[in-house]
């Protein structure tokens, strides 16, 4: 089943990167970044990772939850948290059943090889628990701050331009 905006966001339980169990629940009353990655470490991965980094006090000070989530395990996590400073935490798919519930999970290519994996995506969740926007073409360089602009919408006063 494809995810649509307005619906309500698949529940989840999975590890963060000390092995704590979180779920979406955890995250009502506040909307909610949920960003799916490929792998940790990769050059592109970590490029989004740090953008949402360096983001990242204009999330929380706007009340914006930010969590990524990829099919790595708590440890890989926990060395990917440390060696970049990340302030957020990264949840563990490591049998990628989120990552199907979500429809990130599927067919990728890359120099003519087809394999499976995470398709790069970005879930908005509402303080409900609802999906406001889904950003399936993700820009790294740029993908924080266009969520961000979009998560801006679901606050009061919105409309306002992001600054820095």
């Amino acid at each position: 089943m494809e995810l649509a905006e307005g619906q309500p966001a698949p529940d989840f339980t999975l590890p963060d990167e000390t092995g704590q169990s979180r779920n979406l629940t955890d995250y009502r009353g506040q909307p909610l970044v949920l960003y799916f990655y490929p792998e940790d470490d990769t050059p592109g991965c970590t490029a989004e990772a740090c953008n949402f980094r360096d983001d990242y006090s204009v999330f929380t000070d706007l009340g914006i939850q930010l969590v990524g989530v990829s099919p790595d395990d708590p440890e890989s996590h926990q060395a990917f948290k440390g060696k970049y400073k990340l302030p957020f935490p990264l949840l563990a798919d490591v049998g990628h059943k989120v990552c199907d519930a979500y429809g990130v999970w599927g067919e990728k290519v890359l120099f003519g090889h087809h394999y499976e994996g995470v398709r790069r995506s970005t879930f908005l969740i509402d303080e409900f628990g609802n999906i406001s926007k889904i950003f399936t073409q993700v820009h790294i360089r740029t993908h924080s701050r266009d969520v961000l602009e979009s998560a801006k919408g679901l606050l009061p006063g919105a409309g306002e331009s992001v600054e820095k």
